[in-house]
């Protein structure tokens, strides 16, 4: 089938891309590329390099391409600097979801999965180390949570109005590497590439951002995901979405295993073999003990089980794509 991807060049996207291509489905990408990487989309793809802010360009593409379905990535997707740029993440991400909205409408595609987030759970309100489901209270703590909780809302009723199916996917933490795609992100904020970098000796020390959460070894717990399993959920999504097998709603993509910060240094420091220098700091603002999904929706609609739980699993993937791409991707 004829598929649109948003963010295509970016870091799950582009393993998504990847997955549909080998499976012989016309891909379209589209991406600005300001966060993702040429070199990262499959050759087999078609990429336009067109910005979700340019309302005309975007209907344009979709015209193009037809699509029958769209995976939308695009996002800007810092939590900092959504805090400090509010206007900028709602023009990017609301405004850039309603552009893409707008040209799909009428257009005859039929399935849309949207890309989302824990952040729109917010902390967790009921026991802090408890799996997230669904079903938990939707409160952000920060801008980008709240754009990605009003992009599901719009989405939910912009597609129900054009008889497209839907559902948004909240996964939590995104990581690990395939063996020719992985996570290249200027700046960096996530914990396991900055933890490579530093095994690598790109970089001196590796922050760990408070040791006193009510935790088993004090510092804080996240499940981790990798980044070959979200996207193959996402492709999972897409085509029961066009057999007509899930309505609207969310899923949560998570491994319903915890690992703290701690536990994730020492597996790159098993997988690695190599020596990682610590400096521990004050806890971050807002950073709540733990964040773990409940995923037994997602396995009971999609039939979805992750393929890696161990965290050396996860860790030392990540650590094999950065040995062949220290500098991250070429470009």
């Amino acid at each position: 089938m004829r598929v649109l991807v948003t963010g295509g060049a970016g870091y799950i996207g582009s393993v998504t891309v990847a997955i549909l291509a080998r499976m012989g489905h016309e891909v379209t990408v589209l991406d600005n590329l300001s966060k993702g990487h040429r070199a990262a989309v499959d050759d087999q793809a078609e990429l336009s390099v067109t910005d979700l802010g340019d309302r005309g360009a975007v209907a344009e593409v979709v015209r193009r391409s037809r699509p029958e379905a769209t995976i939308h990535f695009a996002a800007q997707s810092l939590v900092g600097e959504s805090m400090e740029a509010p206007l900028r993440y709602y023009r990017g991400n609301v405004g850039g979801t309603l552009n893409l909205l707008e040209a799909l409408d009428g257009s005859g595609c039929r399935a849309f999965v949207f890309s989302s987030t824990a952040a729109v759970y917010g902390a967790p309100t009921e026991s802090p180390l408890e799996p997230i489901s669904e079903s938990h209270h939707l409160s952000p703590t920060s801008v980008y949570g709240d754009t990605k909780l009003a992009c599901e809302r719009m989405v939910t009723w912009a597609c129900r109005a054009s008889a497209i199916a839907s559902v948004a996917l909240r996964y939590f933490n995104a990581a690990g590497a395939t063996a020719t795609l992985g996570e290249d992100h200027v700046p960096e904020t996530h914990l396991i590439p900055n933890i490579v970098q530093a095994a690598l000796g790109r970089l001196p020390t590796i922050s760990m951002f408070g040791d006193d959460y009510p935790t088993e070894d004090g510092t804080a717990v996240r499940d981790y995901v990798h980044v070959a399993d979200l996207a193959a959920a996402h492709v999972t999504a897409v085509e029961l979405l066009m057999s007509g097998g899930i309505g609207h709603g969310a899923l949560n993509l998570g491994t319903g295993t915890g690992h703290s910060v701690a536990e994730v240094i020492e597996s790159v420091r098993r997988v690695s073999g190599q020596h990682v220098e610590v400096v521990r700091g004050p806890r971050r603002p807002g950073d709540p003990p733990a964040l773990v999904a409940s995923g037994e929706l997602a396995r009971s609609v999609l039939g979805w089980v992750p393929s890696f739980v161990a965290i050396d699993d996860i860790t030392a993937s990540a650590w094999k794509w950065a040995q062949r791409f220290p500098g991250g991707y070429p470009e």
